[in-house]
């Protein structure tokens, strides 16, 4: 396996790099609200299935009395 000398890698580096497609402006921002509002919607999710076995365990702990 050939060596590559740390000039060779950064060139190598600098090239790859001009190969990368960026995202636009409005590309992040949408990526970043649909990230925001999945959370949202997953946490709401998991309050509501937490509540339910909230409720559910203190109904039947309330049966061992």
């Amino acid at each position: 396996m050939a060596k590559t000398t740390p000039i060779e890698f950064l060139n190598q580096v600098k090239t790859e790099t001009k190969k990368v497609v960026w995202p636009t402006r409005r590309e992040t921002v949408m990526t970043g609200v649909m990230v925001v509002v999945m959370t949202t919607i997953l946490a709401i999710f998991f309050l509501a299935v937490d509540s339910f076995f909230e409720t559910l365990v203190r109904t039947l702990l309330s049966f061992a009395k």
